[in-house]
């Protein structure tokens, strides 16, 4: 009889029989101004370019930046990640450090317009080296401590631009302690660093490159970026940015990897990032294209897995369209 009583009053349906009790006793939410908008920046003048492998998402000439940038502030979207694409490929990827690169003058005509815009910039050589990987090469392999003078170099011109924050992504081994001195040493001290600390050698990436152009010439990056079957070496690659300086830290892919993402957050008392990248965006939007999924409800609650596996930060592609749904 006892136990027939305690089967009947134990009912968990309670608190869900209306949206407005489902929302008083929600445990996690989106907002808005947690989300990052990756944004690829590409020469020329006037271009707004739509990009087939990620739908809703193109490349913007500088000169397009600030219509773009004004939508999100509206969405309150208040963060963009810049990713710059540029004609002019070499073996050192010497475009990634120039003063008058793309992403310079990116930063500089976002934070001319838009004071208070957090302004992240992405570090890395794979989209400017003629090969494509995210560094030097020798003996046809990338040398990890030749590249990190010249990411150190990028991060420099990015913060004078105005950046505020730098997000080294080649995981080379020591990044962010090189970029750290050299900001330090260029009275650059309150420029923020986001490591991608935990970046896999994922799948998930193939639209990414062909949106930015960034595939590699020969070979994977297998070789620098982390096997997917790990966890605990990811616990050591977060560690590993937090003592170098890192301010951020970051796990890459996010979907893929939402138990990493949660060791992430129990053991580290730093902000954490989580990047939905390009490839876990366009499954969600192929699907909907094709009416076997919801789109909006799927992409929430993709974001909201996000969210509730750990991230404080959300870099997404989805963060306009999200933050107008939310808004609604």
């Amino acid at each position: 009889m006892l136990e027939e009583k305690a089967r009947v009053v134990a009912r968990s349906r309670r608190l869900r029989r209306s949206e407005q009790i489902r929302a008083l006793v929600r445990e996690t939410s989106l907002d808005p101004s947690k989300f990052v908008a990756p944004v690829f920046v590409t020469e020329g003048s006037g271009i707004v370019e739509p990009i087939e492998s990620m739908p809703g998402i193109n490349r913007y000439a500088v000169d397009r930046l600030a219509n773009y940038v004004a939508r999100l502030r509206d969405a309150g979207v208040g963060s963009v990640l810049l990713f710059g694409i540029t004609g002019s490929k070499d073996e050192a990827g010497s475009q990634a450090y120039s003063p008058t690169g793309i992403v310079p003058r990116a930063v500089a005509e976002i934070k001319g317009r838009f004071p208070d815009e957090v302004v992240m910039a992405d570090v890395c050589l794979c989209e400017y080296t003629s090969h494509g990987h995210c560094g030097v090469l020798a003996a046809g392999s990338v040398d990890n401590d030749r590249t990190l003078p010249l990411l150190s170099r990028a991060a420099v011109e990015y913060a004078k631009a105005g950046a505020d924050v730098v997000a080294p992504s080649a995981m080379m081994d020591g990044q962010v302690g090189a970029i750290r001195i050299a900001l330090d040493s260029e009275g650059l001290r309150d420029t923020v660093i986001m490591g991608y600390s935990a970046k896999y050698a994922s799948s998930f990436y193939g639209p990414f490159r062909d949106a930015a152009g960034s595939s590699p010439s020969f070979g994977d990056r297998r070789g620098y970026q982390m096997d997917p079957p790990n966890s605990r070496e990811a616990m050591r690659e977060l560690s590993n940015d937090a003592q170098e300086g890192a301010d951020i830290l970051m796990v890459k892919p996010a979907l893929a990897y939402l138990d990493v993402l949660s060791k992430a957050r129990s053991r580290f008392n730093l902000p954490i990032a989580a990047y939905n990248v390009s490839g876990e965006y366009a499954m969600v939007k192929a699907a909907a294209a094709q009416g076997w999924i919801d789109e909006r409800r799927a992409t929430l609650e993709v974001l909201t897995s996000i969210k509730r596996a750990g991230a404080d930060i959300i870099i997404t592609y989805s963060a306009e369209q999200a933050a107008n749904w939310l808004a609604e």
